[in-house]
C-alpha cells in the first residue's frame, strides 16, 4: 500500500533526523503549504488528460459574503471528495465561482451611496452599474482568501463570475432559446413585493416569521343582504373586487350572485361560489383582493374580477379617497378607526400572531402586488426534472429526499424571473414605438432608432446560477472542457437549496445539454447549528466566525469537527469544546508521528513478509486494510461522520494507544524485531496519514512528506486494500487487550496509582498469550514474583490469570469499608428508585422525563452494585 510514485522533493526533509519541531502549530505551516500546493498547479484540471474526470461544481457564494461555518461545512465536504478522487488517479475539477448577487450587491453599493448623500438616481443607470463593478474590484469576493485559509482545492486558474463575459453570453443565449421556444413569457402576475428594494424577489428570499397584528372581522353589506370577513390586512379592502363563499355552504346560497355594498366605498361588489374557500374556517367567508394576495388572484382569473390596485411599489395607497397617499400601514390603522366609526367591526383581535413574509435582505414586509413581469413556463422543464430521477440518470443522497423533489417538481408554478434592480444581467428584450417586441441574442444587433428602448429589468439571479454546471464549462460554445467535463459528476450542497437551485439547474441542464443532466449525484447536507441543535442567528448571539476558530486551532480541526458531524440530510450541531477535541487529535498524530520517527518508523524497502511479523503487526496491517475497504465504503456512500468517527478511533485508539505501547517492547530491544515494527509503523502511519489527508490536508502533508521523503501526499496514490487479513491475530489481540484493560480498570477501583508498580503472578497456559507477557508486565507495571509471593487478589480474563499481591500496597480493611459503604449506598438507591417505579399512583402523575429519571438512577444503581461487588470479592477474605 506504500505509494512510490513520487520523487523526493529537491529540498526535502532531512532524513537523517526528525525534522520536525516538538509541537504542531498550524498558523507556522497552513498558508506556506497551500500557496505551495496552488503554485505547483495540484489543483488544476486538463481537459485534455486521459484519466477519468471528476468534476464538482462551487455552489457560488455571493460576491459581498464573507466565509461562515455553512460555507465552512460544504467546502469541507466538498474539499475531501475531490482530494480523495485526485488520489486515486482522476482528473479532477473542482471549479470555484461567485455569484454577482443581485439585490444584496445593489444594496451594498447603495448603502455607500447614501454615506455620501446620495442615491443610484443620482448616478444613472449607466454610472451607477460601473459604481458597482468598481465595488467588486475593490472590495468584493473576500471570501476567496477565506477559501484558501479553509484549504479549498479548487482550480484557480479557472475562477468565474456569474456577470463576466462568457458567463453572460450563456445567460443572453439560454434566454433567446427559451423565449424562442414559447417557454419565456411576460405577463401580470402576483408576485412577491420588497417596497424597500423596490423590486420582485424570489420565493427563496422570503423569511418568514411570526409577527403581531390584529385580525379585524368586518360587516360588508346591509342586513340580511350581508357577510362578515376576517382580514389582518384591513387597507386592502380598498382594492375588494367580490366576496367568495363555498358552493355548496347553505348558510350564503341566497346571497350567491348578489351584490353587497363595500364599506368605506361607493362601490358594490358580488358574492361569489368557490370551491377554494373553506366553510369550516371563520365564517366560511373570504374577502377577494385579486391584486393583492395570490390566492385571491386565482379566484379573480377564475371569476373574471377586476384586479384593482391600490398600493404602490413602496406601499403607498393610491386608492381615490381620505386614504390616498398613507403608508399602508398607517392606512390599516385609520380604516380600521373608520370602520369602528362606521359600526362595521364586528370583533377585534390583537394581538393576533400569524405568519408574515419579509424580504431576506431589508427585513422590510413584503407585499403581494399585481405587476407585469417575465415568468419561465416550467411544466415541460420541471417534468424533464423529475423523470431524470425517476428514470435513475440522476440519484439523490440520501434517497428519501427524493420525495421532498418529487413534491416539488411536479408542483412547481411558473417562475418569476424578472427584477427591477439596475445590478444584474438585463433583460435582451427591445420593445419599439409601435408596440414591437424584438428578443437579441448574443452576436445579434439590438434595433435601434427612435422610439426603441431595452426592457429595464434584470434576471433574477437564480437563473444565471441555474446555468452554473455547463456555462462555467464554456457554453455556449462547444469547448473540450464542455464535452470533458459535463456532465459534472456530484453535486454537493445543502437541502435547502433543493428546491430554488438544484431545480433549476436540472431544468436547464437538460433543456440547453439535449438531455443531459447537470450531474449524476445530488448530495445533500444539513444546515450547521450551535452545540445545543439551535439555529445560529445574530439576533440568538450565537453565530461564530470559522476564521476564529482556525486561528486559534487550525484549519484541520475545524474541517474535521464538521466532517465528524456530518450525517447525509441532517443538521451539524458545532461547539468550541469540538473544535478543542479535533485539534488535540492533530496534536496526538503529531506526537505519535514524532514518536515513531525517533524509533525507526520507515516507509523504506518492501513490507516483510507475514511470516516474519509479530501477531501484533500481523493485527495492525489486518486492522489497517479493515478501515481502509471501510472508508471508502463509507466515502462512496458519503457518510462522512462515520468514516471520519472510524478513522478517529483507528488511529488514535489502535495505532497510537495500542499499537505504539505494544511495540515499545519490540523498539527498545532492538535488533531485527525492531527494525520489522519501524518498517510496519512506517506503513501503518503512511496509509494512515493518506486516509486522513482529505480531510485534515495540512497537518498530513507536513507529517507524511517528513515520513516519506517524498513532494506532497495531494498528488500521493490513494491507498488499496492489499486484502492481507489475519483473524487469529486480531483474536490474540483483541484477548491481550482485554487482560490489560480490565487489569488496568481494577488497578483504578483500588486507588492504585497508574506508575505504582505491584508483584503478580501471570498464568497464560492455554492462551495465545504467552508471547506478550513482558508486553504485558511492562503496561501494567507488574512486578516479577518471588516464592513467598501470596496473592490477595486474583483475576481471570480472557482464559488467563492474573494473580495481584496488594498486601503492601493498599490498606485492606479500610478498602473493604470503603467498598461496603459504597454498596450499601447503591442498594439503598436501588431500593428507593424500585419503590417509586412500583407506585402506580405515582406513575400516573409524573411527568415521562421525570420517570425515565428515576428508571436511570435504577439501571446506574444496578451497574454500581455489580461493579462494587465484584470488588469486594477481588479482596483476600479478612
Amino acid at each position: 500500500m506504500t505509494d512510490n510514485t513520487q520523487k523526493p522533493p529537491a529540498s526535502g526533509p532531512d532524513r537523517g533526523g526528525i525534522d520536525l519541531p516538538t509541537q504542531y502549530a498550524p498558523a507556522e505551516v497552513e498558508g506556506k503549504l497551500y500557496e505551495g500546493w496552488v503554485e505547483r498547479g495540484y489543483f488544476e484540471a486538463d481537459a485534455g488528460s486521459e484519466k477519468p474526470p471528476y468534476v464538482v461544481v462551487i455552489p457560488p457564494p455571493n460576491v459581498t459574503g464573507s466565509l461562515h461555518l455553512g460555507h465552512a461545512f460544504e467546502h469541507t465536504l466538498i474539499d475531501a471528495l475531490t482530494r480523495r478522487k485526485r488520489m486515486q488517479g482522476f482528473e479532477t475539477l473542482w471549479q470555484p465561482g461567485m455569484d454577482h448577487a443581485g439585490i444584496a450587491t445593489q444594496n451594498v453599493v447603495e448603502r455607500e451611496l447614501a454615506k455620501e448623500g446620495k442615491s443610484r438616481h443620482d448616478l444613472g443607470r449607466e454610472a451607477f452599474v460601473e459604481r458597482v463593478w468598481k465595488w467588486k474590484a475593490e472590495s468584493g469576493g473576500q471570501i476567496a482568501g477565506q477559501m484558501r485559509r479553509l484549504g479549498d482545492g479548487v482550480a484557480w486558474n479557472r475562477d468565474r463570475f456569474t456577470m463576466d463575459e462568457g458567463l453572460s453570453a450563456a445567460v443572453q443565449t439560454i434566454f433567446k432559446k427559451l423565449y424562442d421556444d414559447e417557454l419565456i413569457y411576460r405577463a401580470e402576475r402576483i408576485i412577491n413585493w420588497c417596497p424597500r428594494c423596490l423590486t420582485a424577489i424570489s420565493d427563496i428570499e422570503v423569511d418568514y416569521q411570526e409577527d403581531d397584528g390584529e385580525l379585524v372581522s368586518i360587516r360588508y353589506g346591509e342586513g340580511e343582504e350581508s357577510v362578515v370577513v376576517a382580514t389582518t390586512r384591513a387597507e386592502t379592502l380598498l382594492g375588494d373586487t367580490a366576496v367568495a363563499v363555498h358552493p355548496d355552504d347553505e348558510r350564503y346560497a341566497g346571497l350567491i350572485g348578489k351584490q353587497i355594498k363595500l364599506p368605506l366605498t361607493d362601490r358594490s361588489i358580488p358574492v361569489v361560489a368557490d370551491e377554494h374557500v373553506d366553510p369550516q374556517f371563520g365564517t366560511g367567508a373570504v374577502k377577494v383582493t385579486p391584486a393583492h394576495d395570490p390566492n385571491d388572484f386565482a379566484i379573480g382569473q377564475r371569476h373574471d374580477l377586476p384586479m384593482l390596485s391600490v398600493l404602490d411599489e413602496r406601499g403607498v395607497i393610491t386608492a381615490h379617497g381620505p386614504f390616498e397617499g398613507l403608508d399602508r400601514f398607517e392606512a390599516r390603522s385609520a380604516i380600521v378607526a373608520a370602520l369602528r366609526a362606521d359600526g362595521r367591526i364586528v370583533a377585534e383581535k390583537r394581538p393576533y400572531v400569524h405568519s408574515v413574509g419579509h424580504c431576506s435582505r431589508c427585513k422590510t414586509t413584503l407585499e403581494p402586488r399585481l405587476s407585469m413581469q417575465w415568468w419561465v413556463k416550467v411544466e415541460p422543464l420541471a417534468k424533464a426534472a423529475g423523470d431524470a430521477v425517476r428514470d435513475g440518470s440522476v440519484s439523490i443522497h440520501p434517497q428519501d429526499m427524493e420525495k421532498r423533489y418529487f413534491d416539488w417538481v411536479d408542483n412547481l408554478h411558473d417562475w418569476c424571473i424578472s427584477r427591477q434592480l439596475w445590478w444584474g444581467h438585463r433583460i435582451p428584450v427591445w420593445y419599439g414605438p409601435q408596440g414591437e417586441t424584438v428578443c437579441v441574442g448574443p452576436g445579434e444587433e439590438p434595433p435601434t432608432g427612435e422610439g426603441w428602448a431595452q426592457d429595464t429589468d434584470v434576471l433574477d439571479t437564480w437563473f444565471s446560477s441555474g446555468l452554473w454546471p455547463f456555462s462555467t464549462m464554456g457554453w455556449p460554445e462547444t469547448t473540450e472542457d464542455l464535452s470533458r467535463f459535463y456532465p459534472n459528476s456530484v453535486l454537493v450542497t445543502g437541502y435547502d437549496l433543493l428546491f430554488f437551485w438544484i431545480a433549476r439547474m436540472m431544468m436547464f441542464g437538460l433543456y440547453a445539454m439535449d438531455g443531459q443532466p447537470p450531474f449524476r449525484e445530488i448530495v445533500l447536507h444539513g444546515m450547521v447549528r450551535d452545540e445545543h441543535g439551535k439555529k445560529m442567528s445574530k439576533s440568538f448571539g450565537n453565530t461564530v466566525n470559522p476564521l476564529d476558530w482556525m486561528d486559534k486551532y487550525g484549519s484541520d480541526a475545524v474541517r474535521f469537527t464538521l466532517s465528524k458531524g456530518a450525517n447525509p440530510g441532517t443538521d451539524v450541531p458545532i461547539g468550541e469544546d469540538w473544535v478543542q477535541a479535533s485539534r488535540n487529535f492533530a496534536n496526538k498524530i503529531w506526537n505519535a508521528t514524532r514518536f515513531a520517527l525517533m524509533n525507526g518508523a520507515t516507509t523504506e524497502g518492501d513490507l516483510p513478509s507475514p511470516d516474519q511479523l509479530s501477531a501484533t503487526d500481523r493485527w495492525i496491517l489486518s486492522r489497517l486494510n479493515t478501515v481502509l475497504a471501510e472508508t471508502d465504503a463509507f466515502y462512496d456512500d458519503y457518510q462522512f461522520a462515520k468514516l471520519s468517527d472510524g478513522l478517529y478511533h483507528f488511529a488514535w485508539d489502535e495505532v497510537f494507544d495500542w499499537y505504539v505501547e505494544l511495540s515499545k517492547t519490540a523498539f527498545f530491544a532492538g535488533g531485527e524485531q525492531a527494525a520489522v515494527s519501524g518498517r510496519v509503523l512506517g506503513e501503518v502511519l503512511d496509509v494512515t496519514l493518506r486516509l486522513l489527508h482529505p480531510i485534515m490536508p495540512f497537518v498530513t502533508e507536513t507529517l507524511w512528506t517528513t515520513l516519506t521523503g517524498r513532494e506532497s501526499v495531494v498528488i500521493a496514490d490513494w491507498p488499496i486494500d492489499s486484502g492481507f487479513r489475519d483473524l487469529a491475530a486480531e483474536r490474540e489481540i483483541a484477548a491481550l487487550q482485554q487482560v490489560i484493560t480490565e487489569v488496568r480498570r481494577f488497578r483504578a477501583d483500588q486507588g492504585l496509582q497508574p506508575a505504582q508498580k505491584v508483584p503478580a503472578r501471570l498464568d497464560l497456559a492455554g492462551t495465545a498469550l504467552a508471547p506478550h507477557e513482558a508486553a504485558i508486565r511492562q503496561l501494567l507495571r507488574l512486578l516479577p514474583t518471588g516464592d513467598t509471593f501470596s496473592a490477595t487478589a486474583t483475576l481471570p480474563v480472557a482464559g488467563a490469570t492474573v494473580a495481584l499481591d496488594l498486601s503492601g500496597v493498599i490498606d485492606l480493611d479500610a478498602e473493604r469499608r470503603r467498598l461496603t459503604k459504597d454498596l450499601t449506598a447503591a442498594e439503598s438507591e436501588k431500593r428507593q428508585a424500585l419503590a417509586k417505579l412500583s407506585n402506580e399512583a405515582f406513575l400516573a402523575k409524573a411527568p415521562d422525563a421525570v420517570v425515565d429519571k428515576i428508571r436511570g438512577r435504577l439501571s446506574k444503581a444496578e451497574q454500581d452494585i455489580t461493579r462494587l461487588q465484584g470488588q469486594l470479592d477481588n479482596l483476600p477474605p479478612a
